[in-house]
């Protein structure tokens, strides 16, 4: 297993964010990430990934214990996040944003390494053609590849994709959907947040579904569609809820 979240709850004052989370991920699989807003999936991720230290429980990644430790010494061991808000650092080039991820990625490249693979994640992701840019100049389909591209360039072994299809119109969203795929494709681990829900429900090869900060549903995408809890969670309607959950008919057709 790549990633093993134990018993996770964690507390903000008296608000309890998270209740005993726990699951494991095989590497090479796509986990979604699914609930209603404000049902602490962005909480989890923060806790993965060192933002928060849990108030219980443990996150074990790659075999180790990495329960409480820094954001940094994480990202060096192989674990990045592509975050829902775009945070591009608008007074750099494209280019150079890119360059930031290889730098204090896994690999620690110098700038010279990191120039090389900052080329190679831009003409992966669709953005050679803006290296010379400022970042502030992109759109924001852009700006959300831009987003990928760096945490790409960090080399992982673990994505963590925080709603990276929001505001997305249907062409970005397929371009993206197929980015995923391909990134899958050279053996990265993804969890990934979202709220267009075919399109995680078609990407995906297990699901989580998180309601009030519990884990309600675990499992294969199809399994999830049709558990009560989880149609329950959304919308209280199974039928509106099947249309909802259930990956799209072209969608299953592009990934036959």
């Amino acid at each position: 297993m790549i990633l093993q979240v134990s018993g996770v709850s964690k507390w903000f004052g008296g608000l309890k964010a998270l209740t005993d989370v726990t699951f494991s991920l095989q590497e090479g699989q796509i986990l979604g990430l699914i609930g209603p807003n404000g049902a602490g999936k962005t909480t989890l991720f923060n806790v993965i990934n060192g933002v928060y230290k849990p108030s219980e429980g443990a996150v074990n990644f790659r075999g180790v214990d990495i329960t409480g430790m820094k954001t940094y010494e994480i990202a060096r061991m192989g674990l990045a996040r592509a975050h829902q808000i775009v945070r591009p650092l608008n007074e750099l080039t494209v280019r150079d944003n890119v360059m930031v991820g290889a730098c204090f990625g896994r690999e620690n490249h110098a700038l010279g390494g990191a120039r090389v693979i900052a080329d190679e994640v831009m003409e992966f992701v669709g953005l050679e053609k803006r290296a010379d840019q400022l970042a502030s100049n992109l759109n924001i389909g852009q700006k959300k590849r831009l987003e990928m591209a760096r945490a790409l360039a960090a080399r992982p072994y673990l994505l963590l994709l925080d709603e990276v299809l929001a505001g997305l119109n249907p062409a970005e969203i397929t371009r993206m959907i197929d980015i995923v795929h391909k990134i899958r494709e050279r053996g990265t681990t993804i969890v990934m947040i979202e709220h267009v829900m075919q399109a995680v429900m078609s990407v995906s090869d297990q699901v989580l579904v998180l309601d009030f900060g519990k884990p309600i549903a675990f499992g294969p995408p199809g399994e999830v569609a049709n558990d009560a809890r989880v149609v329950e969670a959304y919308l209280g309607d199974p039928e509106l809820a099947k249309q909802l959950l259930a990956p799209s008919s072209d969608e299953s057709e592009q990934d036959a």
